[in-house]
């Protein structure tokens, strides 16, 4: 357990629990969880991990160590308990009648920062979609009037059953009108990328863990302006520009999309296909990753996996391992391109800092052999070769 404070006093101060299964990969320092909670605006006050065997059914730490909970909480002033797993409608309940404070997740965590981040309409749908879906498993919690409802003669089940189902309603219609809505953006979208494939545009997708650069990358090479900051999530609206690559090579179309997380909700990798879409219909992903970041090779996983759930695992990759100033100088690598196994297979792999420029050059001579290649007469996007081996 360790303590941590925010320079923002008035964000709302908040105890992090991290619960060990045995499971690979438990962040014992619940850094990522702090990061998520700082950016959701909020104070992470202090910390707390235990062990277990499984959760517990009813207050998924077993209530011994949530009374403990409750102690620290009162001795950090903590306002709101914060998981880094997924709770279930019915322990969330349970803990916040036990500690007598608000118990939320990992989950509605990165729905909350999606919220606050979004800014076309198509990512507020998609958000609010998400945040539907989740919220209509927790009516039981959301809406404290209906325990003091009472059913009436002849009523079947117990207190308050008509004002739940009358929720579940509303809910079920809000998420039917807010899909029908995403329907239409999904139209334009298809619309747009049916007009690029006319013009036989070479469609290029940076994906990656949230944080490891993109959007620097993308203005780096298109000379945009796209917000990008070092938060997670900065960026959540899929932004596409014409990308130049020489005579030669012409033109291709650079889109930069959402990144992704560890355990990121299913509700919003389904929320998001349209955006994802982008990295679904690219002739090539340019994947970045934190190459400063000691546990980079749990990211790229991670990365694939979201990649396979939307049907994106078999586009050609292309590996760019950023911010190369901020590695250590015993763990910089001693060329600046080679190969990387992934998946099974290899493929290039370039090392660069997309803040300082450097290797940003090397990263579009690439892109330029590799859509010259795909350019190549009789030859669609489609049809392009592997990516070729770079020069070490």
């Amino acid at each position: 357990m360790s303590s941590k404070s925010s320079s923002d006093t008035r964000a709302t101060p908040v105890l992090l629990i991290g619960v060990d299964f045995g499971l690979p990969h438990f962040d014992a320092e619940l850094q990522e969880l702090g990061l998520l909670a700082q950016t959701a605006g909020l104070n992470p006050v202090a910390r707390l991990t235990c062990k277990r065997k499984a959760p517990d059914a009813a207050l998924f730490v077993g209530s011994g160590k949530a009374d403990e909970i409750r102690t620290l909480a009162q001795m950090h002033g903590a306002q709101e308990v914060l998981f880094d797993q997924a709770l279930s409608p019915a322990q969330q309940r349970n803990l916040e009648r036990h500690l007598q404070l608000p118990v939320n997740d990992r989950t509605l965590l990165i729905l909350e920062i999606f919220a606050q981040r979004a800014r076309s309409h198509e990512g507020k749908l998609q958000v609010e979609l998400a945040r539907l879906q989740y919220l209509s498993t927790r009516l039981v919690r959301r809406w404290s009037h209906l325990e003091r409802q009472q059913g009436g003669i002849g009523m079947r089940g117990g207190p308050g059953e008509t004002q739940i189902e009358l929720d579940k309603r509303m809910i079920g219609d809000a998420i039917k009108r807010t899909r029908e809505r995403l329907v239409k953006v999904k139209r334009q979208r298809a619309t747009q990328r049916r007009q690029r494939e006319r013009r036989d545009t070479f469609n290029i997708s940076l994906v990656g863990y949230t944080n490891a650069g993109k959007s620097t990358l993308f203005n780096a090479l298109v000379k945009a302006r796209a917000y990008a900051a070092d938060q997670l999530f900065a960026t959540l609206d899929t932004t596409t520009r014409q990308l130049y690559l020489g005579e030669a090579a012409g033109s291709a179309s650079l889109s930069d999309t959402v990144g992704f997380i560890r355990d990121l909700p299913h509700g919003l990798v389904d929320a998001f296909q349209a955006t994802l879409q982008e990295a679904v219909d690219a002739d090539l992903l340019l994947h970045v990753v934190d190459g400063a970041n000691p546990d980079y090779p749990e990211q790229i996983a991670q990365v694939q996996t979201v990649l396979a759930e939307i049907g994106a695992s078999d586009i050609p990759q292309l590996l760019v391992f950023n911010k190369l100033d901020a590695m250590a100088p015993e763990t910089r690598p001693a060329h600046l391109q080679d190969m990387y196994e992934l998946d099974g297979r290899k493929v290039p792999r370039i090392f660069l800092s997309a803040r300082r420029g450097e290797g940003v050059a090397a990263l579009r001579e690439q892109l330029m052999q590799t859509v010259a290649t795909a350019a190549a007469p009789g030859m669609t996007p489609a049809q392009a070769p592997e990516l070729p081996g770079p020069a070490v």
